[in-house]
């Protein structure tokens, strides 16, 4: 099993992976219920995404992070990540994030590539160790995009991944719209990545990128339970 550092609060990542050719968007729909109601817990931060239509995200809430990778985010990902409401912005009450075909060069690495996209987090913003963590998300439906709703350890910068232990709340693989994937990723005994991973199917011939739906981690010292909407 990972190893991932119980100690260590987490960051959260918003994140579409463009791994081939598609144009298509994905959107964080703010939560209208109450998230104190479930299972007693108190609200301590969240985001309804209420700003101005075309607007950016809340820049005390969320970061960018920009270009290439270097080698593609360690995923050979085809995309470069910008911070411009082209690829990410508010549109009644929900946050979109768009993956564009064009040729773009990224200043803060000269390195072209034939995509945009955008890469939200709150690292240096907020952080948090254990607790329920839950978006509303409607993904898209391509060959080729990796959406994904996640959380690394506040230690990424001084001890890098996967030592930081990094916790997928909701991955789905393009070729998979009736899937989703939650995992845990983070050293092993032998200084190698330890994986553990389990997927949560639809019925056949329903897709992901149907509707919202609510993904969320309960995180405890010892136990951490993945849910779609409010299936354990």
């Amino acid at each position: 099993m990972p190893q991932l550092a119980s100690q260590r609060s987490l960051v959260f990542f918003l994140t579409p992976f463009l791994a081939c050719l598609l144009n298509c968007g994905c959107a964080v729909e703010r939560w209208r219920v109450t998230p104190a109601s479930i299972h007693g817990y108190a609200l301590v931060w969240s985001d309804e995404f209420n700003g101005a239509d075309g607007s950016s995200s809340d820049a005390s809430k969320w970061t960018y992070d920009t270009g290439t990778g270097g080698n593609g985010w360690g995923n050979h990902e085809l995309e470069t990540y910008t911070n411009r409401t082209k690829n990410a912005q508010i549109q009644g009450g929900n946050l979109v994030i768009t993956a564009v075909k064009e040729t773009y060069g990224d200043p803060s690495d000269g390195v072209a590539r034939n995509y945009t996209s955008a890469r939200l987090r709150s690292q240096g913003l907020f952080s948090q160790a254990y607790g329920r963590f839950e978006a509303r998300i409607r993904i898209p439906k391509e060959q080729g995009m990796w959406p994904a709703f996640w959380k690394l350890g506040d230690n990424v910068s001084s001890v890098t991944w996967p030592a930081c232990g990094e916790i997928d709340i909701m991955e789905n693989i393009g070729q998979e719209p009736g899937i989703i994937h939650g995992s845990l990723h983070g050293p092993s005994t032998t200084g190698r990545t330890s994986d553990a991973s389990a997927p949560f199917s639809l019925p056949a011939g329903q897709s992901f990128a149907d509707d919202f739906h609510l993904y969320a981690v309960e995180w405890e010292p010892a136990t951490i339970r993945f849910y779609v909407d409010s299936n354990l």
